[in-house]
C-alpha cells in the first residue's frame, strides 16, 4: 500500500546553483529507483537556520511530497545520511487530514502561478 510522504532536507549553503540541483536529482532518482510517485517539489532557496548546525548559519531547503511504500522510507534516509551535501532532513507521514490540506495547499500555488 501506498503511503503519502513529504520530506524537508537541508542542503550545505558552499554548494553552487548547478551542485544543488543535481543533489536535488539525486534524490528524486532514488525516490524512483524505490518505486516512489512524485506529486509536488519546492525549492525553498536559501534560509538561516534557528542554530548553527556544523558551522553554518544558513541551509538550502528543499521539499518533495510523494507517494510510497513504507518501506522506501529507510533507503531514502540512508539515502541522506550517507551524503555530506545534507546537513538535516525530515520526513514525515501525511494523513488524510494533512494530504487534503496539501492539495489544497498545491491547487493554490498553481493558481498564483497563472
Amino acid at each position: 500500500m501506498m503511503n503519502q510522504y513529504e520530506t524537508v532536507f537541508i542542503l550545505t549553503p558552499v554548494l553552487s546553483d548547478e551542485q544543488t540541483k543535481e543533489t536535488v536529482n539525486k534524490f528524486k532518482g532514488v525516490l524512483s529507483d524505490l518505486g516512489a510517485e512524485l506529486v509536488n517539489e519546492e525549492n525553498w532557496g536559501m534560509k538561516k537556520l534557528a542554530y548553527p548546525i556544523e558551522k553554518k548559519s544558513t541551509g538550502v531547503y528543499v521539499f518533495l511530497e510523494f507517494k510510497a511504500e513504507p518501506a522506501a522510507i529507510d533507503k531514502l534516509e540512508v539515502a541522506y545520511r550517507r551524503d555530506e551535501r545534507v546537513i538535516r532532513f525530515l520526513t514525515v507521514k501525511q494523513d488524510k487530514f494533512h494530504a487534503a490540506f496539501a492539495e489544497k495547499r498545491r491547487n493554490l500555488k498553481k493558481q498564483k502561478e497563472d
